[in-house]
């Protein structure tokens, strides 16, 4: 049987991480390196291509990176190729590369509706029928997709948003069933509120030294009572990609704190003192909501 801790190595595999310059596909990245992965990654543009070179460089982490249009697919096709060519083929993709653009839907116009969808949710579908050949003639793979809590929630002004990455939950559910029999296993991870800098204006002291109104609207929310941290995503990432998930396909995993489990409770009623000295300083990361 061998050790319990083997099933979760992912020593030799290829792993692609899409919009991996920085934020939380870079964070993947180094948790996949750690456990022995090759990572490979790709960005819009060659200027952040060579922000993640430098990143990767800082954390020791040897990668292969390009430029690549997640919803160009010809270019996604080329880049798959080239990565077989000079690293291998890919074993794990990780569809991370999204936006999001906040706007009330009836002022939003349908080029900015489609932006959102083309990259949110068209660009997991050319990126899984890039990598899917290979993985049926290998019959092994792992393809995990960045879902959201707007995968399962709506809110104001994220329409596109929301509607991407609900169709993405059913992509992975689809991914799932047309090719498990490959043994090819697509799931995905659903952050919740993730403390970083971009999201540290929400979580300002007000100047009366009160708590931001929308910190403690999402601490009231949250059974936990605090955000999230990268670190907090990176295990389930690890997981997914490795053979210790191999009976599990199709599922939306909500790292959320238990967020999505709860009607929570009056902000009012939350108790401030226990945050007073809470101190969170996080690398610099794309945050899903």
């Amino acid at each position: 049987m061998g050790n319990i801790l083997d099933k979760f190595s992912l020593k030799g595999k290829v792993a692609w991480i899409t919009g991996a310059s920085y934020g939380l596909g870079l964070a993947y990245a180094k948790a996949y390196a750690e456990a022995g992965a090759k990572i490979v990654f790709n960005d819009i543009k060659q200027e952040l291509v060579d922000r993640g070179y430098e990143e990767y460089k800082k954390l020791g982490i040897d990668v292969y990176g390009a430029v690549c249009d997640v919803t160009n697919e010809e270019q996604v096709q080329k880049f798959v190729a080239d990565v077989k060519e000079k690293v291998g083929s890919i074993d794990i993709l990780v569809n991370n590369a999204g936006i999001i653009k906040r706007i009330p839907m009836h002022e939003m116009s349908v080029g900015e509706w489609n932006a959102v969808i083309n990259v949110d949710l068209t660009g997991p579908f050319i990126c899984s029928k890039a990598v899917l050949p290979d993985m049926i003639e290998r019959k092994s793979g792992k393809i995990i997709n960045a879902c959201s809590m707007m995968s399962e929630f709506g809110r104001e002004t994220v329409s596109a948003y929301a509607a991407a990455k609900g169709g993405l939950k059913m992509l992975t559910r689809n991914i799932c069933s047309e090719y498990g029999q490959y043994n090819i296993q697509c799931n995905a991870i659903g952050p919740g509120y993730i403390a970083t800098p971009q999201t540290a204006p929400l979580r300002e002291k007000q100047p009366d030294g009160s708590m931001a109104p929308f910190d403690r609207f999402i601490r009231s929310k949250t059974p936990a009572q605090r955000w999230g941290h990268t670190e907090d995503l990176m295990g389930l990432a690890v997981f997914l990609a490795s053979p210790a998930s191999d009976f599990i396909n199709g599922q939306v995993v909500y790292i959320d704190g238990g967020i999505s489990a709860y009607i929570g409770q009056d902000p009012a009623n939350l108790d401030e003192s226990k945050f007073a000295d809470e101190i969170e300083e996080q690398p610099d990361v794309k945050v899903n909501d």
